[in-house]
């Protein structure tokens, strides 16, 4: 339990946030830097303020109070729901959401925010820039195809298509490039670690880099696996309920698809990769929940050789589970 004056907890959105303290009090401030100031003047440095990661919505405040000298907190939006859902609760209002967020950080320890440095800030506008813009170019490579399939009926709309996507994709080498000028500055060592493991391509190093912050913000290798959403969830209830074991999905959805990506290229150059694959297999399991396993391996193995400080060796890694 956090030992402070007073909790409060921020439910934030595009313009205004909700804060509800460990007295029960309900507050609303607009999200700028006026809110902002309102908001300090009924802080004291004793006080927590504990937040969920919203992306943008966030970050500004989270800055701001830290700058001020504020302690803050910003949690997993997952743990808070599932703290939600274990109290039954069936109201969701932004009101609700902000002392749920409160009762949560009153009754667990929550890490203390530590502000991101500008490289770190800005790796991760490129890289949340960088998949806006990949799903753009999905979205007109698809309807390329389609006007494709219709035998090309107007030319204006197939070669202002194509214009659009050449542009896109552009743009996403510029961003791409300066994103690994900027991870070869700060952590050129990691990255060549990371790919020293068979398998592991340079834009799932750089994202997981990018993502973790140098593999800081994870204690151990599972909690890295679950971020990324490959841990199975168990389906079981009494004599019978017996569902599929499945990934949860909950994680991020991005460094998901790059690691199945990779797991091709394990399955074929990673010896701890291949054998667990085979073993699966062999179970007469399916491909997909085989290569999971891979993904899930290769992350235990990016973990070891991150925090370890040492290349790829395979008869340390495959030790791992």
């Amino acid at each position: 339990m956090n030992k402070c004056k007073q909790i409060y907890g921020v439910d934030i959105s595009k313009d205004v946030f909700d804060v509800a303290d460990s007295a029960g009090k309900h507050y609303q401030f607009s999200n700028d830097s006026n809110g902002f100031k309102s908001f300090l003047k009924s802080l004291s440095d004793q006080d927590l303020v504990v937040m969920e990661a919203t992306g943008y919505y966030h970050y500004r405040l989270a800055q701001f109070l830290y700058e001020q000298g504020v302690k803050v907190s910003v949690v997993n939006p997952l743990s808070v729901k599932r703290f939600i859902q274990m109290k039954l609760s069936k109201i969701k209002t932004d009101k609700s959401d902000a002392r749920a967020i409160c009762e949560y950080a009153t009754v667990n320890e929550v890490p203390l925010y530590t502000a991101k440095d500008e490289n770190q800030a800005e790796s991760l506008q490129l890289l949340r820039l960088i998949e806006i813009y990949t799903k753009q170019s999905t979205a007109l490579k698809n309807k390329l195809h389609g006007e494709k399939v219709l035998g090309k009926p107007s030319k204006a709309v197939y070669h202002s298509l194509n214009r659009s996507l050449k542009a896109i994709q552009r743009e996403i080498k510029v961003l791409e490039d300066r994103l690994t000028v900027m991870v070869k500055e700060e952590q050129q060592n990691q990255l060549s670690l990371l790919k020293s493991i068979p398998g592991m391509g340079n834009k799932t190093a750089i994202m997981l880099l990018v993502l973790t912050d140098g593999f800081s913000n994870f204690e151990n290798a599972r909690q890295l696996c679950c971020y990324a959403g490959i841990t199975p969830t168990i389906r079981e209830s009494g004599a019978s309920v017996r569902g599929r074991s499945r990934i949860s999905k909950m994680g991020n959805a991005k460094l998901r698809n790059l690691l199945f990506m990779c797991s091709f290229t394990a399955c074929k150059h990673n010896k701890a990769c291949r054998e667990i694959y085979e073993r699966i297999i062999a179970k007469g399991k399916s491909k997909k929940l085989a290569l999971i396993a891979v993904c899930n391996k290769l992350l235990k193995q990016a973990f070891a050789v991150a925090k370890s400080g040492l290349p790829y060796d395979e008869n340390y890694v495959s030790k791992l589970g």
